[in-house]
Parts: structure tokens; C-alpha cells; sequence
């Protein structure tokens, strides 16, 4: 796999724009740390993007510290630009809603749980089919976390409509569709990947998973059972939000309108959402045409190393050969 194209950074400019127009101060303090902890390890990686993606294969081997490192490495400077303007408007949504140490709470426990259930999926594809590939196929981005935060968005927020590449999709099943569609424009993203995410958000709204969540962080408040934040205690789903602005998954930037003043011009960097989408897919042919074997195109997914591949060849044409 190639080095991360550090030119033009094309991606960082419009990110810090994209924050410059909302505003600093506007932004709660637990997504901005968590935007801050992305751009910081893009900036300066703790390790390389081979030795940070997560894969069962890397698992099976004792390397679970991948499982922390993968959802805060990214593979270029559009894929952090996508995920982190996505995270400014579901972030900045939840944590007014939920409060901020709950909703560093679902970060954590997302960031985690998205990897696990990324493995178990890879692992049961590559037992089903016989496809031992699928145990090879490492994963960064924060995009599988986005997805889970999309199903969460949607339970606290119910009803409306996301524009998903000009179609009006209801906000119930917008991830499902934004998921098919992310694999079709952009083949080198992980289709597990996300589908991992929206999982984990299934799990929390639909599942066992937020009552677990609720009864550990009880025990460790010393017996209190639920979450509180500083205005009130959450325990459901809120009414109709009356929200119906675009804010799909793909592209990751949305037509984010303040809470403060509804009336705001949605925050676009310069550009609007088609003209930031054309921009990332002329990055992405032109980082194609130099390379027989091109990035991930804002996804989630790394390629195998050669070797690797050379030897799932073999073993495939062995399978045909019975």
C-alpha cells in the first residue's frame, strides 16, 4: 500500500474551514476533543496505517491494541475530511442531547465494540465461504463508528428525510441505504466496516447493549442505575425533531444548520455538497492513475499485502482444483 499523499492536504484546509465557520466555541467539548484526537493522530500517527488497521488475521495474533488504534487512523487527508465533518453535526446533536460524559461513553464503547463486530463478521464470511481473504482485509476510520452514531441519531431524532445522493430517504432507513450506496460509488470502502457500525447502533437502540452500558456505569457510580446529564435524565426516545436537512453518510458533508440560529446558512467550507463530492472523486482517479493498485477511496478498507495475496491465489485455485 502507498504512503499518504501529504501535498496539498486538500482535505485539512477544508476541514479547518469548515470548523473556522461554525465556530470553536460552538462545538461541545467531547466532540471536539474526539475531532482533535483524529487530526492529531493523522497528523502524527503513533504508528503506521499497516501496523494501526485492525483484520482477524492481525487479531489471531495477540494484536488487540489494534482494536483502540484503527478507528483513529485514516487513510488520507479526504478520508479524515468526510468522517470528521460527519462527526461535527451527529456529535454535536448527541452530546447536546445525551450530555457530553455519555456521549464519551458511547465513543468509547462504539470505537471498541465497531472493531469487534467488524472481526466476528469478517471471521464468519471467511468460514461460510471458504474465502480465507476476508480474514486478511484490514480496516481503519472513524466511519464505522459514524454509522452506528447515525442509528442513534435517528432513535433520539425520529422521523424526517435525508437526501441520499438526491433521493429523499426516510431518516429510519437512511444508513441502509447510504450503506449500499457508499459500496457502489466508492468500491474500495469496507462494506463490513459500516455494517458493523450500524449493528452496534442496533444493539444500543433496539438491543441489550445501551441497559448493559446504563448497569456498568451504575456499578461504577456506586449503584446508580441510569445516566444523567446536567439538565436531565434520558431514558427514551424524544418526539419528532423536526429536523429535515441533508446529512447523509456520503458524501460526509453536510448541510449542518446551527441550534442556536436555525436561520444560518448551512456550513458548506466554500463548497457545496456536489462540488465537495467532485472534488474527492477527481483526488481519487488522480491517485488512481499513479498507482496499478489504488488507496481506499475514503473507506475502511486496507488491501493485503502481495505476498498475501499471491498466497490466497494459490489456495484458491487449490479449492477449484478438488
Amino acid at each position: 500500500m502507498r504512503n499518504r499523499q501529504r501535498g496539498g492536504n486538500l482535505g485539512l484546509l477544508l476541514l479547518a474551514s469548515q470548523i473556522f465557520q461554525m465556530g470553536v466555541n460552538n462545538i461541545p467539548p467531547v466532540t471536539l476533543a474526539a475531532l482533535g484526537l483524529n487530526v492529531y493522530l493523522f497528523l502524527f500517527p503513533l504508528t503506521p496505517l499497516l501496523q494501526a488497521c485492525v483484520s482477524v488475521e492481525t487479531c489471531r495474533g495477540g494484536d488487540w491494541r489494534r482494536l483502540l488504534l484503527s478507528p483513529l487512523h485514516h487513510a488520507d487527508d479526504w478520508h479524515l475530511y468526510y468522517n470528521m465533518v460527519s462527526l461535527l453535526w451527529k456529535g454535536t446533536r448527541l452530546e447536546q442531547r445525551l450530555g457530553g460524559a455519555w456521549f464519551a461513553y458511547i465513543l468509547t464503547v462504539f470505537s471498541l465494540l465497531t472493531g469487534v463486530v467488524y472481526l466476528l463478521l469478517q471471521w464468519a464470511l471467511s468460514e461460510l465461504t471458504h474465502d480465507f481473504s476476508y480474514n486478511m482485509q484490514c480496516a481503519v476510520g472513524f466511519s464505522g463508528v459514524l454509522f452506528g452514531l447515525k442509528v442513534v441519531n435517528n432513535y433520539y431524532y425520529p422521523g424526517g428525510v435525508t437526501n441520499v445522493m438526491g433521493m429523499p430517504v426516510s431518516n429510519k432507513f437512511a444508513c441502509w441505504a447510504e450503506l449500499i450506496l457508499i459500496h457502489v460509488m466508492s468500491p474500495g470502502t469496507s462494506f463490513v466496516g459500516h455494517l458493523a457500525g450500524i449493528l452496534v447502533g442496533l444493539l444500543y437502540t433496539h438491543g441489550p447493549l445501551k441497559s448493559v452500558m446504563k448497569t456498568c456505569a451504575g456499578f461504577l457510580m456506586g449503584g446508580s442505575n441510569g445516566y444523567t446529564t446536567g439538565q436531565r435524565t434520558y431514558y427514551s426516545s424524544s418526539g419528532f425533531s423536526g429536523y429535515n436537512g441533508t446529512h447523509g453518510n456520503f458524501p460526509y458533508a453536510q448541510n449542518w444548520r446551527s441550534q442556536a440560529d436555525p436561520n444560518l446558512h448551512p456550513y458548506t467550507a466554500g463548497l457545496s455538497e456536489d462540488e465537495q463530492y467532485e472534488a474527492a472523486i477527481r483526488a481519487s482517479l488522480r491517485d488512481r492513475g499513479r498507482a496499478t493498485q489504488a488507496r481506499p477511496a475514503y473507506g475502511f478498507n486496507i488491501p493485503p499485502e502481495p505476498g498475501s495475496m499471491e498466497e490466497l491465489r494459490q489456495h484458491r485455485l487449490q479449492r477449484f482444483a478438488r
